[in-house]
């Protein structure tokens, strides 16, 4: 299978409902045309020359969504550490992950990224080691994947050679390929000191990248580092010079209202995700309406499978509405159009990749899903209905088909680049023998 396949003929999906995401939110029947793995024509009567034409009219033709935040390959290990906190969650985690291998890791990527696919996802942001396998499970499946490795202390690592001559070497073999990103990944100020982030912003300067983070998840990490520095991290982390352009924080819950100032000012990008926040009991409320106010540029993440228990961004909306409508006592907090936007065109822009994904416009790429109109959570299949429809009560089961650079990488719920069920009894045989080292098992 080729890594970088030639773009598909011309073809037009005609009379779909279009949920542009363009600068207007138009919501339009009409067509669109796709040559070269762009769209060329978004409006009603597409030329049909030289194209293949589908009937689209049962369809929502929907942006591809972006996910901000997760660890892809740990799709095996659902489950594997429920109920607990984020140090006892960690503890479970990291006695696992010392056993896994390279093909472990390639096995749950391609689980995860299978997942994300189905449920819509074209793009997603990744923080782990091990990259390389990671990309190797991107290209096979079609996603676009942007692939931050790992780094931190040495003493803390369980990796071999450096963590971050291994980032720099993982940029290096990556750079230029059509559905693959590299980037580097700070795990956080618990396991990285000083040389360590600003190294990591030296590659990302050097090389031009993204650079990838967990920043202010729990009160603990704070108060720890607080005690430790003296500065809360955020604080921290602007007062060492580290913070800059190309960043995303995931996370991002413990701030001050001067740390969101500062994160502002930075404009960072803020992968915003309430389900494992909410599920590891992290406390309090993202401030990500503030942090959007000061400049930040927010976006929607899932984490990992491990502390979700999903990879769907139609979950994800869902909750993260209503967890600021209720925290903020005000139910036209978050609305749905916003949450659409979080997913699509601001997911985008946080990778710096707004120019050519996120919504169906003439010369960006043709990333989007085809979603039934007859599946029973899109009814009433109104165009004033749409977006809600997608926001609150979307099933990932009505989306039919994915593509990526006008590639149909799902069709009909099916992926087309593979076998699923074979990848998904390799992933059974992992999750048997890493379940096995958790602490306590037997």
């Amino acid at each position: 299978m080729s890594a970088s396949p030639s773009p598909p003929g011309p073809a037009v999906y005609a009379d779909a409902l279009l949920l542009t995401q363009d600068d207007r939110r138009r919501v339009l029947r009409g067509d669109v045309r796709i040559e070269d793995g762009r769209f060329t024509h978004v409006g009603p009567n597409a030329p049909r020359d030289g194209a293949t034409v589908h009937d689209a009219r049962r369809f929502a033709l929907v942006p591809g969504f972006v996910n901000t935040h997760g660890h892809v390959a740990m799709a095996p290990l659902r489950g594997v550490a429920d109920d607990r906190d984020l140090a006892g969650f960690l503890e479970v985690l990291f006695a696992v992950d010392a056993h896994r291998t390279d093909d472990d890791i390639e096995t749950g990527a391609a689980m995860g990224i299978g997942e994300m696919l189905l449920s819509g996802t074209t793009s997603f942001l990744d923080l782990y080691y091990g990259e390389d396998a990671v990309a190797r499970a991107t290209e096979r499946w079609g996603a676009r994947g942007f692939l931050g490795w790992a780094v931190l202390d040495p003493e803390f690592t369980t990796q071999t050679g450096t963590p971050i001559d291994n980032a720099r070497r993982f940029v290096e073999r990556w750079r230029g390929r059509p559905r693959v990103t590299p980037l580097v990944a700070p795990q956080g100020v618990y396991v990285c000191g000083r040389e360590t982030w600003l190294a990591a912003r030296q590659i990302s300067d050097e090389f031009a990248t993204l650079c990838h983070y967990h920043l202010a998840e729990t009160r603990k990490e704070v108060h720890d580092h607080e005690a430790k520095t003296g500065r809360r991290p955020a604080q921290w982390l602007d007062e060492i010079g580290f913070l800059g352009p190309r960043q995303i924080a995931a996370h991002a819950v413990w701030l001050t209202g001067a740390e969101i100032d500062a994160l502002g000012r930075h404009h960072l990008g803020i992968a915003h995700c309430p389900s494992s926040n909410l599920k590891l009991a992290s406390g309090g409320c993202a401030p990500i309406v503030e942090l959007a106010e000061a400049g930040a540029v927010v976006g929607l993440g899932t984490d990992s499978v491990a502390s979700n228990n999903s990879l769907s961004l139609l979950r994800e909306m869902h909750l993260a509405g209503l967890v600021q409508k209720n925290q903020r006592w005000d139910a036209s907090a978050l609305p749905a159009q916003r949450l659409l936007d979080l997913v699509t065109r601001e997911g985008a822009r946080m990778l710096g990749r707004g120019a050519d994904l996120g919504s169906i416009e003439v010369g960006k790429r043709a990333d989007f899903s085809l979603v039934s109109l007859e599946h029973p959570t899109m009814q009433p299949a109104e165009p004033a209905t749409i977006v809600s429809h997608l926001a609150y009560s979307a099933w990932e089961e009505a989306i039919d088909s994915v593509f990526v650079d006008g590639e149909a990488v799902v069709r009909g719920r099916t992926l087309t680049r593979g076998d699923f069920s074979e990848v998904r009894r390799a992933g059974a045989e992992v999750a048997r023998r890493l379940w096995s080292q958790r602490p306590g098992a037997r």
